[in-house]
């Protein structure tokens, strides 16, 4: 009996102290924003300063839900807003996971259809859990309690209008997608989707400051999605790839030796693992797995 009861209050502590650890190494005041190694897609995992949860993107199949578990508490279940950038499956395929196991209070995507049977299992898997579902365009601004905000810098109703018009996207073609800017005290993050030169153009005016600390670079490292002139303009100190074996050939050259050559430190997801940038609001650092 004795031996039940020591193993007993064993087990009580050892519980006591994995809650313990994690209550402490996830309650550290501290803006995290991890760039998940989801493969060929995006999925970014964000934690504001007051303990709250948000996720931009999903990747393409449940890889994602790995990072939520080895990036929150394992008692945590709620997301306060998920974002999707656009309706491409390497985009949005993970959410159907996600809700499954999560609690996700707003959905925030754009005023966009996709006719495939997964997006439209997505949206209904939405209605079905009573989520609020907002459409969200140029101009829109979430701002949290602890004064950190994600701010729609694109595109406008008129961009959606010329790349994708009737209101749908393929998937294949279409790259307008919410190019949206995180900002807490002086740090800043900008997410770029699958965007494209002139989506990220039309961004640039919306940036309060004109610069970023970090750059989510576009549609994982096409030639397609940036130039020299818009990193310049950004100016950013790091530049986050999120990119797994493909057959585009991405990351393009030109866009790795533009980084080298304007000097942006660049990390890779299928090089680096799950790449995390932490920041107090006044400076940050990167972390990555390996």
């Amino acid at each position: 009996m004795r031996k039940y009861v020591l193993l007993g209050l064993f087990s009580i502590v050892g519980i006591l102290g994995i809650f313990g650890y994690q209550y402490i190494s996830f309650n550290d005041g501290l803006v995290h924003v991890i760039f998940c190694n989801v493969g060929q897609g995006d999925g970014v995992l964000i934690k504001d300063s007051d303990g709250g949860y948000f996720l931009l993107d999903s990747g393409p199949d449940e890889t994602i839900l790995g990072c939520m578990e080895r990036n929150m508490p394992f008692w945590k279940r709620d997301i306060s807003i998920a974002f999707l950038s656009h309706p491409h499956a390497d985009h949005f395929v993970g959410y159907l996971s996600v809700l499954s196991r999560y609690d996700v209070k707003v959905f925030v995507t754009e005023k966009l259809k996709n006719d495939t049977s997964a997006y439209k299992a997505l949206m209904g898997r939405i209605e079905k859990k009573g989520i609020q579902l907002l459409s969200s365009k140029m101009g829109d601004v979430f701002l949290l309690k602890n004064g950190m905000r994600f701010e729609v810098v694109g595109p406008s109703e008129a961009f959606l209008g010329v790349t994708s018009p009737g209101g749908k996207i393929g998937e294949t073609r279409e790259f307008a997608n919410l190019v949206i800017h995180l900002k807490y005290r002086k740090f800043s993050v900008l997410f770029s989707g699958d965007s494209q030169t002139d989506g990220m153009s039309e961004a640039l005016g919306r940036i309060q400051g004109g610069g970023v600390d970090v750059l989510h670079i576009p549609h994982h490292g096409s030639k397609t999605g940036l130039s020299a002139g818009i990193l310049r303009s950004l100016s950013p100190s790091v530049g986050v790839i999120s990119v797994g074996r493909n057959k585009y050939g991405h990351p393009s050259r030109e866009v790795l030796e533009l980084l080298n050559v304007i000097g942006v430190r660049a990390f890779r997801t299928d090089q680096h693992g799950d790449v995390e940038i932490v920041s107090d609001g006044d400076k940050f650092w990167v972390k990555s797995r390996y």
